[in-house]
């Protein structure tokens, strides 16, 4: 039976004309062509040419013509095809008495335009067509948008929205079935009998072997590295090293992934074949995927834990050595007072000075004097030496698990990883005498070639040797220069990008989808000129010495005044302040879920619930992964079975379902009529909130001026000028933001048409500004220190710069040369072949030579230097960036006021559920705005009803952030009497049964 998946309201838009329509769709599908009048000429009366003309022009643009047409005309399509025939809009509902004529006339459009109607045969054709897409991709929401848009291209008039919903919601049992087919040569009866082991109770580890990968470490000691690296040698003892799932799409493999991750044993072995052993397969090489990543990243986290350690040492070493350091020179120094007194005879010398400072004290203060002269113990690496011994735990094993490669073929390395192994391992005791010694740093040079005695080696030691090799093996394997074959983010860096028989394919589309000029270089001659028209009147406006001024030649902007709110939206704000419902958390999330259905997508991936409780255990689990709440004391407070929460928890709270759910509250909010007086949903921004964290977690890190003495992690949040939160996840607090700003914009799939976006300091580098610019959206940051900004000039142009430190230099022929690789680096992130993050910290990794990051900052120099520019000559571009941040800053303070359980500190030592509580915080947060927003509009109507005069110009001014009237902590009652004893107290509980 086909799944239905739309609801009404989604129907509704494909079953209406828009309300709104773009003014470049306007013109390419509504503008009446020489040949359209012509054709129009044919029919009798104004009423029916117009009628015509509009049918046409929606045929062409929605592939479809809605039964009521003709009274879902948006205004500005209108005006134009009335304009065009000279022909009021008001003639329009003269057309159409009889259902002969309509039908006869829409046939007339359909063969002019070349279309023709859909047929029940045309399944025969698309069914094969859509199964190859959804191979691809299997989002039921995408596969319809692209059925719609291929009867568009084939001319054909699409049936009702429900007949297409159909048709793709019946696809997921044709997907499994083809993925078994392609599977089929892997799927040997020996595979399936040990993928079905994999389902069965291991008896050492006491848990399935299924459950056992799903598995995640939560810190980064020796021991849990091990236990990682364990599960690869597993994994190898499968072959799945040497699986070839290429017959699949990578989007398909993460799907089957997830539901084996997400579902229980006994499900998976309640599956038939045709879908189980493909989920196993896929699960198994996504397992030794991650797992290989996990491993290689636990190794990065350990070995800056342990270059923290020896920090801290040095600090406590040259501490100490300032101390004994002015005991040992005040010794010395009496000492040689002594000996230079011409006073003291030769022979008297020896005796008076140990008489006075015996042999021992002198010699103390003699060694610490040298170690002070010894600059080998000034550097934090010489102290790594005590950490040896915690790195061969692991290190041997992990150097036996890879097979590391080296990307370039002239690099030595490749020997340097061979000689580490077999010294870790025990085969060799000694370094060769061909040691390769060429890739040692400065840094690293002392302390490898020299001695405890401090005297030049000239052959190097083997402890220091492998340590330094160890630091180059982190490094090169976080800039790609060392890269493993299954692996997300350590893999080849080329593998991330598209091929180039990929990129040919994709580039005419990317361009065009990018708006990129018919030859694509034409971009920097146009970011070029821009650049020329800003430098005169920058130059001007310096010189004019106003706000914006340069005093002894250093750049001064001054801070924005706070903004002019008016009284009467102050007064405004009040009285919707006023009249909000107070009204505890629990009521708001069951309301929204009442007016939009967000929980809908809040689903498991088994049967449909049985349990008779289950929305108030959804409600619930939900409330608590937002709020922080522990799922046992919510438990407790609702009289809901623990157990029934866990489970509801953990099977509906994907981080998908959350996304769907929250997706689903943006697009309502970006409806609501209120919303639009905020913005139009084309601005953003992104910023991170810092959280402390409890116990060993992998991932936090120590952050002082946040966390103290503890530790910590951050949720980034993106936020649109109409408040609502369309992206979250949780990174590391040391990480920079803009490492992460394009994730969630190319990530989004809510109607947010999202084209600019804008962050503080942290969130930009010239690469962000580059990376932006090629994927078609304007990058506007808040820039501290501005002054101090490096802008750059052009080579061979003989322009006229402003007094600004315009002390870079950008070669534009350079750019063009390599323009095409920047596009396809874009193309990259856009097509999903790789996350923005992931290629930003790829390539922020990469040696200072590297071409590719070399063109991109460049490139990012240039559209750096643009917007600065802009930003200084353009005041109100300055404060539509601050009162975009100032949105950001007050949602802040509701997900504070959200975050109330466990003092506030995160406890979930897991990144996936790290993830799982962002995402539910970050969808809480929406049906706050969503519920104010709704209200707020319903106490404007009933302010206007009361005759209250309201100005629409104060709407802007009016936040859905408010929270004083939400009750988070429930209520709590004291008149209630107890039911107590004979004896005065309590009757007790009863205890459990012991097993």
């Amino acid at each position: 039976m086909a799944s239905l998946f739309l609801n009404q309201a989604q129907r509704e838009r494909y079953e209406r004309v828009p309300m709104e329509i773009s003014e470049y769709d306007l013109m390419q599908f509504f503008q009446i062509s020489h040949h359209d009048k012509i054709f129009l000429k044919s029919f009798r009366g104004e009423h029916n040419r117009l009628a015509i003309a509009l049918q046409t022009g929606i045929v062409r643009f929605m592939g479809f013509l809605p039964d009521k047409w003709q009274v879902q005309i948006p205004a500005n399509v209108a005006a134009m095809v009335c304009d065009h025939l000279n022909i009021n809009i008001e003639r329009l509902a003269l057309y159409g008495n009889r259902d002969a004529t309509r039908t006869e006339h829409l046939n007339l459009v359909l063969r002019y335009l070349k279309f023709r109607r859909w047929q029940p045969m045309d399944e025969l054709w698309l069914a094969p067509w859509l199964l190859n897409k959804g191979m691809e991709h299997d989002n039921e929401a995408i596969l319809l948008e692209q059925v719609c848009l291929k009867l568009g291209q084939e001319r054909i008039l699409r049936p009702s929205i429900g007949t297409l919903e159909r048709i793709v919601g019946s696809l997921d049992e044709q997907l499994h079935q083809e993925t078994y087919r392609r599977f089929s040569l892997l799927l040997t009866e020996d595979m399936k009998s040990r993928l079905t082991q994999i389902l069965e109770l291991d008896i050492l580890r006491g848990i399935t072997l299924h459950r056992w990968l799903c598995q995640v470490p939560t810190s980064n000691t020796p021991r849990s590295i091990n236990q990682t690296l364990e599960k690869i040698s597993f994994l190898k003892s499968f072959n799945v090293h040497e699986w070839d799932l290429s017959v699949i799409s990578l989007n398909r493999r993460k799907r089957l992934t997830q539901i084996a991750r997400n579902v229980s044993n006994k499900y998976l072995q309640r599956l038939n074949a045709t879908r189980r052993y493909p989920i196993l397969i896929c699960f198994l090489y996504e397992s030794l995927m991650d797992t290989n990543d996990k491993v290689l990243e636990m190794f990065d986290d350990y070995w800056e834990h342990i270059v923290n350690g020896s920090k801290k040492e040095l600090d406590i070493y040259q501490q100490s050595l300032f101390k004994s350091q002015n005991e040992a020179m005040k010794t010395l120094s009496q000492a040689v007072s002594i000996i230079v007194n011409d006073t003291v005879t030769d022979d008297q010398l020896r005796s008076l000075i140990f008489e006075i400072y015996p042999k021992e004290v002198l010699m103390e203060a003699l060694l610490v004097t040298r170690s002070a002269l010894r600059p080998i113990r000034q550097t934090h690496l010489y102290y790594l030496n005590n950490y040896y011994g915690n790195l061969k735990q692991f290190t041997p094993n992990l150097l036996k698990t890879f097979d590391f490669q080296i990307a370039h073929s002239k690099d030595g390395f490749q020997k340097v990883i061979e000689i580490l192994t077999d010294l870790q391992s025990g085969k060799k005791r000694k370094l060769p005498d061909d040691t390769p010694v060429d890739f040692i740093t400065p840094s690293w040079n002392k302390l490898v070639f020299e001695n405890d005695q401090q005297q030049p080696e000239i052959f190097p030691q083997r402890q220091p040797y492998e340590l330094c090799a160890l630091a180059n093996l982190r490094d090169r394997l976080r800039s790609g220069d060392v890269f493993i074959n299954i692996s997300r983010k350590y893999a080849d860096f080329n593998s991330l990008l598209l091929s180039k028989t990929q990129w040919e394919l994709l580039r005419k589309d990317f361009c065009s989808q990018m708006s990129m000029p018919s030859l694509p270089t034409e971009r920097i001659d146009q970011r070029l000129h821009e650049l020329e028209s800003l430098l005169k009147p920058l130059d001007e406006l310096l010189n004019a010495g106003g706000e914006i001024r340069l005093e002894e030649g250093v750049l001064v902007v001054p801070a924005l005044p706070a903004e002019n709110i008016p009284l009467s939206a102050k007064a405004l704000r009040e009285q919707i302040n006023q009249r909000l419902p107070k009204v505890n958390i629990t009521d708001i999330i069951k309301e929204v879920d009442a007016w939009i259905n967000f929980s809908e997508h809040l689903h498991g991936l088994e049967n449909e619930p049985r349990n008779p409780e289950h929305q108030s255990l959804l409600y619930a689990a939900v409330f608590a992964a937002g709020c922080n709440l522990p799922l046992s004391d919510l438990a407790r407070s609702c009289e809901l079975d623990y157990q029934s929460l866990w489970w509801t928890s953990n099977n509906y709270l994907s981080e998908e379902n959350l996304k769907k759910a929250n997706d689903t509250l943006v697009n309502f909010h970006y409806q609501q009529w209120l919303s639009g007086y905020w913005g139009g949903g084309t601005l953003s921004s992104s910023d991170g909130q810092r959280f402390p964290t409890s116990g060993k977690i992998r991932n936090a890190k120590a952050l002082p001026n946040y966390f103290g003495y503890g530790k910590g992690i951050t949720f980034y949040t993106h936020t649109s000028d109409q408040y609502s939160q369309y992206g979250s996840r949780s990174i590391s607090s040391t990480e920079r933001d803009a490492t992460y700003v394009l994730d969630e914009i190319i990530g989004n799939e809510t109607d947010l048409p999202i084209l600019e976006h804008t962050t503080d300091t942290a969130g930009y580098s010239d690469l962000i500004f580059a990376l932006f610019d090629l994927l078609g959206m304007d990058f506007c940051p808040r820039i501290r220190d501005i002054k101090d900004q490096r802008l750059c000039k052009i080579k061979d142009k003989e322009w006229e710069y402003p007094a600004l430190k315009f002390t870079g230099r950008v070669n534009p022929e350079y750019l063009k040369q390599h323009f095409d690789e920047l596009l396809k680096v874009a193309a990259s992130i856009k097509s999903g072949r790789v996350t923005a993050s992931l290629l930003i910290s790829k390539l922020q990794s990469y040696p200072r030579q590297n071409n590719l990051m070399y063109v991109l900052q460049a490139y990012g120099q240039l559209i750096k230097t643009n917007f600065i520019l802009k930003y200084l000559l353009n005041l109100p571009l300055r404060r539509k960036i601050n009162t975009q941040l100032i949105k950001g800053e007050q949602l802040h303070n509701l997900r504070l006021y959200l975050w109330f359980g466990s003092d506030g500190i995160v406890r979930r030592k897991q990144e996936e559920q790290q993830q799982k509580i962002v995402r539910s915080l970050n969808l809480i947060t929406n049906i706050i705005l969503v519920w104010n927003t709704v209200y707020q509009q319903e106490i404007i109507k009933q302010l206007h009803q009361e005759g209250y005069v309201v100005d629409e110009n104060d709407f802007e001014f009016i936040s859905p952030a408010p929270f004083e009237h939400i009750i988070r902590l429930g209520k709590y009652s004291f008149n209630t009497n107890p039911e107590l004893g004979d004896n005065g107290l309590r009757p007790l509980r009863k205890p459990k049964l012991s097993n």
